[in-house]
């Protein structure tokens, strides 16, 4: 019974003082009438959304005065847990006040944000953050009524992580301009995946469409195809004994980047080229540097080097050795 108390005390310790406050004391639960829309001039909207992950719902009850499109007034029910009654509950509070138009653009992590009792703390533990989610997703659906399209009109994005509202065309582009190498670079830079995580990789709290982990492996590839196509456009394709040094960097990259680099981060490492030498001996010395734990591991001297030796030799030149320093 100690135990269970612990657990439950620690549980509740990760909620803000906000979200608790919210859940017992809802400023904007209720309804809003036919009758009280009319009598104020306005139209009423009625908007569903349920929660398939988790089996919440709430209904959003619009105000809206239809000449300038502001809400306002707004009410919500909820049917379902604690923090989604606080999360819908703020979010009402977020759209009273705005158009239909800037109600849209409100987003979970604004929500989420607005329960924080400091900017640095997460309001709500990760597996509750889908509730913010299901706040956001029923705005789009009263705006949807109002204005007589498709929900789904209001999604110009591929939507990969739910909770931080990041696109798929965002996270493509942070990975290639940053060269992220794992997920948590990527949850770092961007903060997909930071919240209930269904969207880092198979097996979370909910199936998705699309994974960070698929996503950026998908993007290494194709940065890597970039490399090699470059490496081909500038020519070093060719001899590789007759290229410049700047040439000769590019082919050692492109291969290590398509051969080699991906098992070394594998095994929490990497390596870099310092410097290439011609040698008296007809010989092309690759000098080069292991990092993280490469620099530590017994076979950076043995296997290792073997191996990257062995695949420069076999893609570009039969005279490369391979120096580690």
């Amino acid at each position: 019974m100690a135990k269970a108390d612990l657990f439950g005390e620690a549980l509740w310790d990760q909620y803000s003082s906000v979200v608790s406050d919210r859940m017992n004391n809802p400023r904007n639960q209720g309804e809003i009438t036919e009758e009280e829309a009319t009598a104020k001039g306005g139209r009423l909207v009625v908007a569903d959304f349920g929660a398939e992950s988790c089996g919440d719902a709430v209904r959003l009850y619009w105000l809206v005065e239809t000449d300038t499109d502001k809400i306002l007034n707004a009410k919500f029910k909820s049917f379902g847990c604690g923090t989604a009654i606080a999360s819908s509950d703020m979010m009402v509070d977020l759209c009273i006040g705005k158009t239909v138009d800037e109600a849209v653009k409100i987003t979970n992590i604004d929500v989420e944000m607005a329960l924080r009792d400091n900017p640095e703390e997460p309001a709500v533990p990760g597996q509750k953050m889908h509730c913010s989610v299901m706040a956001y997703d029923v705005i789009k659906e009263a705006a949807a009524i109002y204005k007589g399209v498709d929900a789904k009109s209001f999604e110009e994005e591929t939507i990969v992580c739910e909770c931080a509202r990041v696109s798929l065309a965002t996270l493509q582009e942070v990975i290639k301009l940053n060269d992220l190498k794992s997920v948590d670079e990527v949850t770092d830079y961007t903060k997909a995946g930071g919240f209930c995580k269904s969207c880092a990789r198979p097996g979370g709290h909910e199936e998705m469409e699309y994974y960070l982990v698929d996503v950026l492996a998908s993007v290494r590839a194709e940065m890597d195809e970039e490399k090699l196509k470059e490496a081909a456009d500038a020519g070093i394709s060719g001899d590789f004994e007759k290229m410049t040094m700047v040439q000769r960097l590019k082919a050692i990259d492109a291969v290590i980047d398509e051969s080699v680099r991906q098992f070394l981060i594998a095994d929490g490492g990497n390596m870099e080229v310092i410097d290439i030498r011609d040698t008296d001996q007809g010989f092309i010395d690759v000098y080069i540097r292991y990092l993280g734990a490469c620099s530590t591991c017994s076979t950076s001297t043995t296997g290792t080097l073997y191996a990257i030796e062995t695949t420069l030799k076999e893609k570009l030149s039969q005279n490369i050795r391979v120096l580690p320093i």
